[in-house]
């Protein structure tokens, strides 16, 4: 399958590097909505559930050396490839994992594939915005929402009709492999160079690095604990029916795809770091109200801050870091792909010792914490045509 003809080549690009986020987006949603059922099939507890999600963190965390490796061997376009193959077959394992042990397998390796992909479709879009010196990042984001909108869509709809899950995931890898397709005629094959530098043995992240990187794990955390929590917090503590459940993912991607189509404009009007401080004070304080209020309809609406909230986080983090350097740039990735990744099973163990209620609190803390970490990073001054704290001058980079 091949992408309609677009003759604009950064519109060509721009599709073909969405088609990715969305695959992402779609898969990693897909196996979060259905957890209820995973958990149910293996009979786990809140603990073990936890541990399971754990599990991808761990990969996640392990593929840095790798990825690094990975990316400079292979490229951005081809790496992109072979993660997509196996978070493709990820899913398909899923529905006849015969055990809890080797579910665990599965699950680390899903990890390792998303922080690859992860990785490689940030450098794509990263490469985009240098190659045709135009703002995007946070366009190819809405596209990782979308993908998990459509995602707790099919698994709500799916749902109502049955429960089978090989059929479900049947699907769904159809649905990831006709993604693939849309990309094949459009990515890019080169990616920027970076500077030759003298080589050191060992040395610790530039500040600015190291503070994205936090930014970038606390905003994962929320997002992916809003995932891979929600549907088990309207079934189990806001009492709603179980095909309701899936609706959980479905307000916060809905309503984070929305946020980021606008996202660029509001960078650009009001700057990164305002943005990034006023939507993860809303995110925050927004789930906090419904945690107090209870129910099904509150949940909803603080799913949907939430979504609103951290829309611009993930993309604005992106987009400093890519500025910093390919190095800067994986080392975020990764690092957001373990907050994605291993951030909600630390929700599980809370819960697990409590209940959900609390465990969706510190995701509220989590939230919070990008705030002060954003008081921290030198965002750039888009609203002047003058270089930036950073030393960057902004007009060359729209």
């Amino acid at each position: 399958m091949h992408m309609l003809p677009v003759r604009d080549p950064f519109r060509r690009a721009q599709l073909a590097t969405a088609a990715l986020f969305c695959f992402l987006g779609f898969q990693y949603a897909t196996w979060a909505s259905r957890l209820p059922a995973i958990k149910t099939r293996l009979d786990l507890t809140a603990a073990e559930l936890g541990l399971l999600l754990l599990a991808c963190g761990v990969g996640a965390a392990a593929s840095f050396p790798l990825v690094t490796i990975l990316i400079k061997k292979l490229g951005s376009r081809r790496l992109a490839y072979l993660s997509a193959l196996v978070l493709g077959l990820v899913l398909l394992a899923l529905t006849i994992t015969p055990n809890y042990s080797i579910t665990l397998l599965i699950m680390c390796c899903d990890g390792v594939a998303v922080a690859c992909l992860n990785v490689a479709m940030n450098a794509q879009g990263a490469a985009l915005e240098v190659t045709y010196q135009r703002t995007t990042m946070a366009k190819l984001h809405a596209t990782f929402s979308a993908g998990g909108l459509c995602a707790g869509l099919l698994a709500s709809g799916v749902t109502a009709v049955t429960p089978n899950l090989p059929a479900h995931f049947g699907a769904a890898t159809i649905i990831l492999l006709l993604l693939v397709g849309c990309t094949r005629s459009g990515l890019l094959t080169e990616d920027p160079q970076p500077p030759k530098k003298t080589r050191h043995r060992f040395a610790l992240p530039p500040r600015m690095t190291l503070w994205l990187g936090c930014a970038m794990v606390f905003g994962t955390v929320t997002e992916g604990a809003m995932n891979d929590w929600s549907a088990l917090y309207l079934e189990d503590i806001a009492n709603a029916a179980s095909a309701l459940a899936p609706l959980g993912i479905a307000v916060v991607s809905g309503v984070m795809v929305l946020a980021r189509l606008f996202a660029d404009g509001w960078r650009t009007r009001w700057g990164d770091g305002r943005v990034v401080l006023a939507g993860s004070a809303v995110a925050g304080s927004g789930l906090v109200l419904a945690l107090l209020l209870g129910g099904v309809a509150p949940a909803l609406i603080g799913f949907a801050c939430v979504g609103l909230g951290i829309a611009a986080v993930t993309p604005c983090t992106y987009a400093a870091a890519a500025r910093q350097g390919p190095d800067a740039l994986t080392l975020v990735a990764t690092m957001g792909t373990v907050g994605l990744l291993a951030g909600p099973p630390i929700i599980g163990f809370i819960a697990n010792a409590s209940n959900l209620a609390w465990g969706m609190s510190a995701v509220a803390v989590s939230a919070l914490l990008v705030s002060l970490c954003a008081t921290q990073i030198r965002w750039p001054d888009r609203s002047a045509g003058r270089p930036n704290h950073a030393g960057i001058d902004e007009d060359s980079m729209s």
